[in-house]
């Protein structure tokens, strides 16, 4: 149960340390013969899940040009004949899979309902948490009873000082956060970082932002504060819902910007603890980390003048203010554990409007998102016996590390990249650790204590225990056997400080992973997967990492400025992309994703190529279903980020990022590809056609 920020196909980069790879084929062709053999097997013992050969082909649109939208053409029958169900803001392939492996959950969760485990193990744990999610009706008659002696607390508060020693609670909000992660300096040792904060909706944005649709979610959350307080029985709620939204507006202001707060130069800024009297003297920082329990020297400040701002602006808010936020900010973040309204009140605001969900999903599917996230690993362990057989790991294997020797040779060949820093890229790829389905060690939950008919109290536990969790790693050596992740997990990661690529079992399935499907399809699915990845060590910002894990600065000047030309020209291609009307893709925020997933398809398709020349005549795979192995290899792609969103859900996926929308993964990446032209004969007459001299080829 860790708090660590990870980076991967749905997530952003930032981790830690360095271990060697599961061994390397010597050559294409022995990764060629290896996978040759296990696809085989694989697709004579059974039926692909898509398709014929892996793919739905009848959710294309045939009746498209590949070149004037290569996304529609493959995915427009689907995107034609589906509903986002009502309960979703968003609805495509990782739903599906998520959905499944939810599924696989909740007969896990059922199955330790029905047996009596021993207190304190895992089935008593699972089994109680969900059953206490489950007693709505306990919830509702303890009513407010359980939030009162810590809206005393804030209620007590009676100077800046007081409200500062709050702030360093782990059940209040704060204006700031600690986490505990790996050192970019030592990656070995977990260091203490401190970041921005305090806001309530996502991000700067929301305040900042003058486009209509922004200022009509300011509004609603103007009126969402007062109706917190209404229920809360707390009076004058709407005065107290502007001086709240004007001071979280100011926070606003202090913030960094998502595209500064990924810059890993610019983030990475130790000091000795004492120093952060001098930069915030309002918080009261030693004091405070003393009160949390934190005994370290020195913190790693991410945004400093933010953290610096933050306090003036908070030195300079009247009490009475910061009262008002804390208590608004204790039950809201707490409204799914208190009576219906509450719940029905932060949905409304939180996922109606800001994301455009239509309906509160049913009760039993939250209690089993939330089991399987809270106590992942214990449920994961049962998962991972039924559902993902070592016939799959096998042969993830035997992908990645065909991916990894066509990368080896891609750079290897680089032309822009000079002999120095080549061999540095080389020794950083050779000291890659994959990590496939689950992890060596499994998280523990011993001391933490879960009753069946106390709700509101097991979330407090469960912070609690999670915050000692991360005080225990603090100083200590990283173990690099730990996961973040459950392996139900629709997701995959790269660590940059532990140079580690994690892909866990919920997300090798259909049609990400198919055992029975053609090569060419788990080549450009999981395989460009696994290349995206890999690629994220050397994106924009994991590039800065160096073999150990460590932020160094490896790169000569003559290839940094190569690197840097093309990726600003990746910026350029992908700020032209506006799904909705004044609402435009950031190319640089999503700078490091969109590096991923060319570089991924770029790996992928020299590993399907030494593929299909090892094991097919002339080096040519057979047609399918009229498709050639090549277009079957684009299609795949197509259709692993083949989704609908509602109009909200979009805007914040670009105003948040860091991914592009699904369209613009497919159709923003092929068009960079010169043998995705050649597979679908692609002229300049054709809307994503770009001539080759504009064609961004980084990796």
């Amino acid at each position: 149960m860790k708090a660590k920020w990870l980076g991967g196909v749905c997530a952003a980069l930032l981790l830690a340390a360095c271990s060697q790879p599961a061994g390397t084929p010597e050559s294409a062709e022995a990764a060629a013969e290896t996978q040759l053999g296990e696809e085989t097997t694989a697709v004579a013992s059974g039926e692909p899940r898509f398709g014929t050969f892996g793919f739905d082909a009848d959710g294309m649109d045939t009746s498209v040009n590949a070149g004037d939208d290569f996304s529609r053409f493959a995915n427009g029958g689907w995107l034609a004949t589906t509903e986002i169900p009502a309960d979703r803001s968003a609805f495509g392939m990782f739903t599906v899979l998520s959905l499944e492996a939810e599924d696989h959950v909740e007969a896990i969760i059922s199955e330790a309902q029905a047996t009596a485990g021993e207190t304190g193990s895992n089935t008593q744990l699972v089994g109680d948490l969900y059953a206490s999610w489950m007693n709505a009706d306990a919830i509702e008659a303890a009513g407010l009873e359980p939030i009162q002696p810590f809206l005393a607390e804030i209620a007590a508060v009676e100077t800046h000082d007081d409200a500062a020693a709050l702030f360093n609670s782990v059940h209040h909000q704060s204006p700031y956060g600690f986490a505990v992660w790996a050192d970019p300096a030592n990656p070995d040792v977990n260091a203490l970082r401190l970041f921005q904060g305090g806001l309530g909706m996502p991000n700067r944005d929301y305040y900042l932002s003058e486009d209509e649709r922004f200022v009509e979610y300011r509004n609603a959350y103007r009126d969402y504060i007062a109706r917190i307080h209404e229920l809360a029985g707390i009076a004058d709620g709407e005065a107290k819902a502007d001086a709240i939204i004007a001071f979280e507006t100011r926070i606003a202001e202090a913030h960094w910007t998502r595209e500064r707060s990924r810059e890993v130069t610019e983030t990475y800024n130790p000091m000795p603890v004492a120093d952060l009297d001098a930069l915030a003297p309002a918080f009261n920082f030693p004091e405070g980390m003393e009160a949390l329990g934190i005994d370290a020297d020195q913190v790693i400040v991410v945004q400093p003048s933010a953290i610096e701002d933050t306090a003036r602006i908070f030195a300079e808010t009247d009490i009475a203010t910061i009262r008002d936020y804390l208590a608004f900010h204790f039950i809201s973040d707490r409204a799914s554990w208190l009576p219906a309204a509450f719940d029905e009140a932060s949905f409304a605001f939180f996922n109606q409007t800001l994301s455009g969900q239509q309906e509160q999903r049913a009760r039993n599917k939250r209690g089993v998102q939330l089991v399987g996230g809270a106590l992942g690993h214990a449920v994961g362990q049962i998962y991972v016996e039924r559902h993902f057989p070592p016939s799959s790991k096998e042969q993830m294997e035997g992908l990645v590390d065909n991916l990894i020797t066509a990368f080896r040779g891609r750079l290897e060949n680089l032309e822009w990249m000079d002999d120095e820093t080549r061999q540095q890229a080389l020794e950083k790829l050779s000291t890659f650790e994959p990590r496939i389905g689950y992890p060596e060690i499994w998280d523990e939950y011993d001391g933490l204590e879960i009753a069946a008919d106390d709700y509101f109290g097991n979330r407090i536990r469960m912070s609690e225990f999670a915050w000692a969790e991360q005080l225990e790693d603090l100083s200590q050596p990283v173990d690099p056997r730990e996961w973040s992740w459950p392996p139900q997990i629709v997701n995959a990661s790269y660590n940059p400080l532990q140079n580690q690529i994690t892909f866990p079992a919920g997300i090798l399935q259909a049609p990400f992973f198919d055992p029975n499907a053609d090569p060419a399809i788990n080549y450009g699915a999981i395989g460009a997967v696994i290349g995206h990845e890999i690629g994220h060590g050397f994106d924009d910002q994991g590039r800065r990492y160096d073999a150990e894990g460590r932020l160094r600065d490896w790169w000569t000047e003559e290839t940094n400025a190569r690197f840097v030309e093309r990726s600003d020209r990746l910026v350029e291609q992908y700020n032209t992309f506006c799904p909705i009307e004044g609402q435009c893709v950031s190319g640089r925020l999503s700078l490091g994703e969109n590096i991923g997933d060319l570089g991924g398809m770029q790996m992928a398709y020299t590993a399907w190529r030494n593929y299909a020349e090892a094991n097919y005549p002339n080096g040519e795979a057979p047609v399918i279903d009229g498709f050639t192995g090549d277009q079957r290899f684009f299609l795949a792609w197509a259709q692993v980020w083949r989704i609908m969103y509602r109009d909200d859900a979009l805007r914040a996926q670009l105003v948040n990022g860091p991914h592009s929308p699904g369209m613009y993964r497919i159709n923003g990446v092929v068009r960079n590809l010169d043998a995705w032209y050649d597979a679908f004969g692609v002229t300049e007459d054709d809307a994503l056609y770009l001539p080759p001299e504009e064609r961004v080829r980084i990796w």
